[in-house]
């Protein structure tokens, strides 16, 4: 009989949401339950209830550990553009992958769709946390906020209709990302060019 690992309740958690983040990529947002998860990484429902309290507590820690993640990314990408080594493409790759590939968008729509607002809250304190940081001398504030607003929102619909607008418009499925850059570009130039 094989006996299971004790983990810390930090890696356990971090396991679970490893696992969840898994899932939703995989499978789809309405995949993330605490049964699936805990089968997921060999716990308990109810080791998964401890942690988390219910699905919704664990979508929310998703939610959290996906903005974390994405915006540690994106604040090297801003900085890396502001010293003129990166490109707008380059950030809005970043946060388009982070509501595409990474599942964000979905995990948004589907809390928004269920009723569980407040689970997306991790994800816009992050980002509102991570304007401030970014914040330098000298800068328009309104106009960062709004290339930010314009770009995650951008990156949200691209998520979750883009592939089926951009064929019915008969369009290439990366001109919403060649659009996005060209607005940012527009909006906060940093030697590029539109």
């Amino acid at each position: 009989m094989a006996t299971r690992k004790r983990l810390s309740q930090e890696d356990s958690q971090r396991a679970a949401l490893l696992a969840a983040r898994e899932l939703l990529i995989e499978t789809g947002p309405q995949s993330l339950t605490l049964k699936a998860v805990a089968a997921r990484i060999g716990r308990t429902h109810s080791n998964l209830l401890h942690h988390f309290g219910s699905a919704a507590g664990l979508q929310k820690a998703l939610a959290g550990f996906l903005a974390d993640s994405i915006c540690e990314s994106i604040a090297q990408a801003v900085n890396k553009r502001r010293a003129g080594e990166g490109t707008a493409r380059e950030l809005v790759d970043l946060v388009f992958d982070a509501f595409g590939r990474e599942g964000a968008g979905a995990l948004a729509s589907w809390t928004m769709v269920s009723g569980n607002r407040d689970t997306l809250d991790p994800i816009f304190d992050t980002i509102h946390n991570l304007v401030e940081e970014l914040s330098a001398e000298g800068e328009d504030w309104r106009l960062i906020r709004e290339a930010t607003m314009t770009l995650v929102l951008q990156a949200l619909g691209d998520a979750t209709i883009g592939d089926s607008l951009a064929q019915s418009l008969d369009l290439p499925r990366e001109r919403a990302r060649e659009l996005a850059a060209r607005q940012l570009i527009a909006t906060l130039p940093r030697g590029e060019s539109v």
